[in-house]
């Protein structure tokens, strides 16, 4: 993988085309056949998928069984763009044009995506165009396949409760159960459905789904915590790529599932906006306090004690930088030195720049549609002016933020 930056010719840098691309997921409707209670969309679909598939594949290395975690990831986000292009197709259309035109979907897909994945990294976009060729029978495409069906079924579980009398509900609801039913030789597949507290840490989680950002600012498209958490995910992986020289797996791994579960304790506390925070002095600490209090005694207690460990190690103190010493956290000004699997370092600073910049793209995206208001339009001048300079080695922020801006207005 690339270790910095790889420019076009008019130097602009392509990494924020990728992201830009896994953004449009939050404005792609699911069910939007259906009469749906609440607003269903792919992005939070895929947020709540990888979630499944963290706690399938963590299951099963608890039976001995190994896990490429990269892979794994990397799988994901290919699959996600395979879906990004083209999920306006029902399932079963979709399914019945695998089986007769796979080669010429697969064709489409690449010449959508392969140009923006060659611009970020030529070894990524082989490996997407490996995955897309593949038989995708690998053990963690089973996980990720699983983890698909699982969250289909968690949200249509909503839509089934909203109108079961709509036609042809039944057949669909039947065949998803069957997809599932043909998981169950996974050891974390029959987990999730006899052990009450995994299903109801994949609960907490799902009502991620239902909490909206910048909740009493008007925006579109409107984005939720679970699928921002995603973002941050996605974007500190690419980050991570990109700027950190061989980047052991461990590291890749921490700021990617560090990004993901970086808000988790809001399923509790809420998303509660900064200048409310920034006001009231002390408030922000007392916040902290309180999610602590409540991570330890209301979303820890629902997965094994090692999970649990590594969740609150991501979790606490989630935008510093930190490495594992003797077991136990150590903030560091730099993971540099400590870029070893034993250390399992995070970069925290670079979660925290991921997570402003998803923040700024929720705010200009919504401009640029139109939608916009005087707190939008300042919230997205003050994360720019106070995150753009921010340093990260081999890292140029300023540019990702002048690029972005400029892709958006496009």
């Amino acid at each position: 993988m690339g270790n910095g930056f790889i420019e076009t010719s008019d130097g602009n840098v392509k990494m924020e085309r990728i992201i830009e691309l896994f953004f449009k997921a939050a404005n792609m409707q699911r069910w939007n056949d259906h009469i749906r209670p609440v607003n269903l969309v792919e992005l939070d679909k895929q947020a709540h998928k990888i979630v499944i598939s963290y706690i399938i594949a963590k299951t099963e290395e608890c039976e001995n069984r190994e896990i490429n975690w990269i892979d794994l990831i990397d799988r994901f986000l290919f699959d996600f763009f395979y879906r990004i292009v083209l999920t306006d197709l029902k399932p079963p259309i979709f399914h019945k044009m695998m089986d007769k035109k796979e080669k010429e979907l697969n064709r489409y897909v690449l010449s959508v995506v392969e140009p923006k994945l060659n611009d970020f990294d030529p070894d990524f976009a082989d490996k997407f165009k490996d995955y897309v060729n593949s038989n995708k029978n690998s053990f963690e495409d089973d996980i990720l396949k699983a983890s698909h069906y699982i969250a289909t079924n968690w949200e249509f579980k909503i839509v089934y409760n909203s109108a079961p009398f709509i036609y042809g509900i039944d057949k669909t609801k039947e065949d998803i159960e069957k997809r599932i039913e043909d998981h169950f030789d996974l050891k974390g597949v029959q987990r999730i459905f006899w052990d009450r507290r995994l299903h109801g840490f994949i609960d907490l989680c799902g009502q991620l789904r239902f909490q909206k950002r910048w909740a009493y600012i008007p925006r579109v498209p409107e984005t939720s915590v679970l699928g921002h958490m995603l973002m941050v995910a996605i974007i500190s992986y690419l980050f991570s790529m990109n700027s950190i020289k061989n980047p052991c797996n461990k590291r890749l791994y921490n700021n990617f599932f560090g990004g993901l579960f970086h808000d988790l304790p809001e399923v509790l506390t809420k998303d509660i906006i900064s200048p409310i925070k920034k006001s009231v002095e002390g408030l922000d600490e007392l916040i902290k306090e309180y999610e602590i209090y409540q991570m330890e005694n209301e979303i820890l207690p629902l997965i094994p004690e090692t999970w649990g460990k590594e969740l609150k190690y991501l979790t606490e103190d989630e935008f510093d930088n930190k490495i594992l010493e003797k077991g136990k956290a150590k903030k560091v000004s730099s993971t540099g030195e400590f870029n070893e699997d034993k250390y399992s370092p995070v970069d925290g600073e670079l979660i925290e720049v991921a997570d402003k910049l998803s923040a700024y793209m929720e705010a200009i995206i919504s401009i640029r549609h139109g939608v916009r208001s005087k707190e939008l339009e300042n919230a997205s001048e003050e994360i720019k002016k106070e995150f753009s300079s921010k340093k990260i080695p081999n890292l140029d922020v300023n540019s990702i933020y002048e690029n972005m801006e400029k892709i958006i207005k496009e």
